[in-house]
């Protein structure tokens, strides 16, 4: 795997449920890894006595004051913090390039053939596809890329996987560059404020489709974001991203039976669009 990446795995109070770590092993990572704790964490200690030198410390108040979060709320158990403070990490590890990853992940698979069908597979070779994902990365110029998650295939081709291109968003596991530096945004929802509000004005943010992650279930595992989550549910989040971008956020709901507050990007007014050539005058 290259010198100049890593994978960071962002983690809260969950030191013996790192899933992640896990599931990298399982797809051949032989790459650097840390694993980013906030000095909040009532259980710091025991992720340093687990993974001695793999933890990496950051100052949870000090990042919180460098972006913004959109309320005036005390509550810091969030990952934006933690996403905001790998920028000057990666830095000072001398690193370029790196993923953020939730501590949570089970799978990481490939969901089509070259034929564009549904056929589900495991990655085996985690080095190789990551060499590639950043070959990408840098083609494409965007500030940030991600896989997709198995959520975004519920119905396959009749559901939400009907389309195969990429998708002008990015969420989880998110590919960046101290070369590219951006800023997360708002305390709560900070993956949808960002691509919204970054790709508004102008910045390209993508996820590849070909590629997805499976996670446990956000709240029967204990830690993490889960409290945030168990307090206000998706109402709360979702219209943090509205006082970001209100000129084309707007509430929603989601789910079959069980219906759900969420929030709706509508793409046509979120970000540049590029006319097809037949519409040249």
């Amino acid at each position: 795997m290259r010198e100049d990446f890593c994978m960071f795995i962002l983690t809260h109070g969950r030191p013996d449920r790192i899933y992640t770590l896990k599931a990298l092993e399982k797809v051949g990572y032989t790459g650097k890894y840390y694993i980013i704790i906030d000095n909040e964490d009532e259980a710091a200690e025991e992720y340093k006595k687990l993974y001695g030198e793999k933890v990496i410390m950051f100052d949870k108040l000090a990042i919180s004051k460098t972006f913004d979060t959109a309320d005036n709320f005390d509550n810091r158990k969030t990952i934006v913090y933690a996403r905001n403070a790998c920028f000057s990490i990666a830095k000072e590890l001398g690193i370029k390039y790196f993923m953020e990853l939730d501590d949570d992940y089970s799978t990481f698979d490939f969901r089509f053939n070259k034929k564009g069908e549904f056929k589900h597979r495991p990655v085996k070779n985690m080095d190789k596809l990551m060499d590639h994902f950043i070959k990408l990365y840098d083609k494409s110029g965007a500030i940030m890329i991600a896989f997709a998650q198995g959520g975004d295939f519920i119905g396959g081709k009749q559901g939400m996987g009907k389309d195969l291109r990429i998708k002008r968003k990015a969420m989880n596991t998110i590919l960046c560059s101290t070369d590219r530096e951006f800023q997360f945004l708002g305390r709560v929802n900070e993956d949808v404020n960002t691509y919204t509000r970054l790709g508004q004005v102008g910045n390209l943010i993508f996820t590849v489709n070909s590629i997805s992650i499976n996670q446990h279930q956000t709240q029967t595992n204990k830690g993490g974001m889960t409290d945030v989550y168990l307090e206000s549910g998706t109402y709360l989040k979702s219209f943090y991203t509205i006082i970001f971008c209100p000129s084309c956020v707007k509430i929603s709901k989601m789910g079959n039976k069980d219906m759900r507050i969420h929030h709706k990007v509508l793409w046509g007014k979120a970000v540049p669009c590029i006319l097809e050539e037949k519409y040249k005058k």
